[in-house]
């Protein structure tokens, strides 16, 4: 029997969509930039599944000239913990240079208290007399309200007080500052706030493979990209990390055809329409929420390299979709003007 090949590339997927920017996305940010002023500490959270991705220019734009800590967050879902992952951390953490970047499972306590640690420490230092205000912002869906809860709870020992959800849009407003250290006199610490913020997402993504990244992770709603499509990268990314291991077997054998892949899910798990058909959509939905859940291995869709940060933002030129259509237009005027040329 033949070993298996997986696929080398993706194909390129032109009629995607490459924007979700959403009516409170701006709103969102524009109500950020009014409250800097009284933000001690900015908390940007990015998925470490994708971590140049996740990266909001925007965030670097609109609310400079506060000090930030970069938050990686969904380590569990990304990391085995080898030396393949340190070494990923370690490049992550140079692009930062001397920033300080924190990574973390939400459902670690050890995590939570070393971020923790760091806000009590930036507490101490700063010596507010009306206590720290902090900001948490990032993409949709990159656990901003599950970090807010999870430091409450130890922080406070209090139940959590923003909402969570599988689907990005859970937080539209910037909620009121809820406390996650309470006042110490002895260690010299006032009280430390967090402002729980929405996901504030790209005006325009600049290729369509990162529309299918942010779209894998739940950072657009699922009926955005049909979830065939996502299935298949899903599909891509696996075959492409495990080529030796079908960690898939209980659906079909090792293939890169997605239709065969998703009907062996149907028959598995009994998604099937009028007559037996396979329902593939659902079965699509269903895998990739496994994924999703660190059921179907965990990987960086990514490629980390040591310049990867410099060559992602240059990437980023093209900020806005009106931007987007100018350009375009502007190059279809060149190619007109050339053509008359070349006529006359």
């Amino acid at each position: 029997m033949a070993s298996f090949v997986p696929r080398l590339s993706f194909p390129n997927q032109l009629s995607l969509p490459r924007s979700y920017f959403l009516g409170h996305h701006a709103a969102g940010l524009s109500k950020m930039k009014t409250m800097l002023s009284s933000i001690d500490l900015i908390i940007e959270c990015r998925d470490y599944r994708v971590p140049l991705t996740s990266r909001n220019p925007l965030f670097e734009q609109s609310l400079a000239g506060r000090e930030r800590l970069t938050l990686y967050t969904k380590k569990d879902l990304g990391s085995s913990g080898g030396a393949a992952d340190r070494k990923r951390e370690e490049i992550i953490r140079s692009w930062h240079s001397p920033s300080t970047v924190l990574f973390t499972d939400h459902k670690s306590k050890k995590d939570i208290k070393t971020v923790l640690k760091y806000v009590k420490e930036y507490a101490a230092h700063a010596q507010s007399i009306m206590g720290s205000r902090i900001m948490v912002v990032g993409m949709p869906n990159v656990g901003k309200s599950s970090l807010l809860n999870a430091l409450r709870l130890e922080g406070v020992h209090r139940a959590k007080a923003a909402f969570t959800g599988a689907q990005p849009g859970v937080t539209r407003k910037i909620a009121s500052g809820v406390k996650i250290v309470e006042k110490d006199e002895e260690k010299g610490t006032d009280n430390v706030y967090l402002l729980d913020t929405p996901g504030v997402f790209i005006p325009y993504v600049p290729n369509a493979e990162s529309m299918l990244k942010l779209a894998l992770v739940g950072s657009v709603k699922d009926t955005i990209i049909a979830p065939v499509t996502l299935a298949d990268y899903l599909l891509f990314h696996i075959n492409k990390n495990y080529p030796w291991t079908n960690i898939y077997d209980d659906y079909c054998l090792q293939t890169n055809d997605v239709v065969e892949f998703l009907e062996g899910v149907c028959r598995k798990t009994g998604r099937l329409g009028k007559g037996g058909v396979p329902d593939l959509d659902a079965a699509a939905l269903w895998i990739i929420q496994r994924w999703r859940q660190g059921y179907l291995g965990t990987f960086v869709l990514d490629e980390i390299t040591q310049d990867g940060l410099e060559k992602h933002t240059r990437e980023e030129t093209v900020t806005s979709l009106h931007q987007a259509r100018k350009q375009k237009k502007e190059v279809q005027r060149a190619r007109a003007k050339l053509r008359h040329n070349e006529g006359g």
